[in-house]
């Protein structure tokens, strides 16, 4: 290569070089080193793990907060590297935090439904939680789908002290769901065959359902830009990061996603007040935590009008709904991210915690 760039001629040299350094980087240098922030499991339930992260500093603000992700990739999004962390800023300002890692299901798992996710798993790391940190309440922090599957646990659980709730683009009303609704009409999408042949749903599937939202970003466009720009530094890191992440997917346990997609986004169960989890109806309104609701507005998977929709139906007193400019997982991770969301959050329970 390199003698190949000595003979060509100039204008194309910069070229050459910038497509050398991306091939360097996709073929030969390693994996980047995710979720690093210290921390201790201490408590399990089958493949779930619930983790306590080791502070920086002295705690200063008594009501603990526990993270939800969603029942697919991993979480350590919310804990992605030194300086670009969710977690790491949330310890820096004096909290007490953990997190609900669901683990990644194998074949034994297929039945496993959002049922036993909501009213058996959270409930025993929202109890753990309160023996560990010896708070008398907590702020639960639910990203994406775990918002989502918050808010049903908080609904059927008004007797337990949560303070706070937080959902970062969680989606609610699934009224309209862009192409979503197109690839997942129950006229052409046969539910029941995939999840019967398959048992658990893989990874792939998934992620190739979500790059389908928008193919020549989600497919060509990461490689586009790393060749534009593969002489950064600073960005390759951060693309080795995200491509790390969105690779690293699990399978989605079949019988939750028969419900995920039946009930959520084929007859939008849970806005309208008709979702039932084991026999007991799942109404919003009993929420009467505080409520922050944040959503993206460049955001095609969780659209910020499925996600607002969750203002009207609460019996908050004390809410907000925040508007950022910024997309899906970028909320999350980069610039934006370190700069609006975390301070977002971290203000807003500050004032409640």
């Amino acid at each position: 290569m390199e003698k190949l760039l000595a003979t060509m001629p100039k204008e194309y040299k910069h070229s050459a070089r910038r497509f050398k350094r991306a091939v360097e980087i996709l073929t030969t240098e390693p994996e980047p080193e995710v979720g690093l922030t210290p921390k201790e499991t201490i408590w399990k339930k089958n493949k779930a793990k619930l983790y306590r992260y080791v502070p920086k500093q002295e705690t200063t603000h008594r009501t603990p907060i526990l993270m939800v992700y969603a029942l697919i990739n991993k979480p350590y999004i919310l804990d992605l590297t030194k300086g670009n962390s969710l977690v790491e800023y949330l310890l820096d300002r004096g909290f007490d935090v953990y997190l609900l890692d669901w683990g990644t299901p194998g074949l034994e798992d297929q039945d496993m439904k959002l049922d036993d996710y909501i009213l058996d798993y959270i409930p025993r790391a929202v109890k753990k939680v309160l023996r560990t940190s010896g708070a008398s309440d907590l702020s639960i922090l639910g990203y994406c789908m775990g918002g989502t599957m918050t808010s049903i646990f908080a609904s059927l659980h008004d007797d337990l002290p949560i303070k706070n709730l937080i959902f970062m683009t969680s989606p609610f009303d699934f009224s309209e769901t862009g192409l979503y609704g197109v690839f997942l009409d129950e006229r052409y999408f046969n539910l029941d065959k995939v999840v019967d042949t398959l048992g658990n749903i893989p990874p792939d599937m998934i992620d190739f359902g979500n790059k389908m939202l928008k193919p020549i970003t989600n497919f060509y466009g990461p490689y586009v830009t790393l060749m534009d720009r593969s002489e950064n530094q600073r960005f390759v890191e951060s693309w080795k990061l995200m491509q790390k992440w969105v690779g690293d997917g699990i399978p989605f346990p079949g019988e939750a996603y028969r419900q995920w997609i039946r009930d959520f986004y084929q007859q939008n169960k849970l806005i309208k007040g008709e979702l039932t989890v084991r026999g007991r109806k799942v109404d919003l309104s009993k929420i009467k935590a505080s409520v922050l609701n944040i959503a993206a507005d460049r955001d095609h998977i969780a659209m910020p009008q499925q996600v607002e929709s969750l203002m009207n139906v609460i019996s908050s007193q004390d809410k907000e709904f925040k508007l950022l400019n910024t997309g899906h997982v970028s909320v999350v991770f980069g610039p934006k991210a370190v700069k609006e969301t975390y301070p977002c959050i971290g203000d807003w329970l500050v004032k409640r915690s």
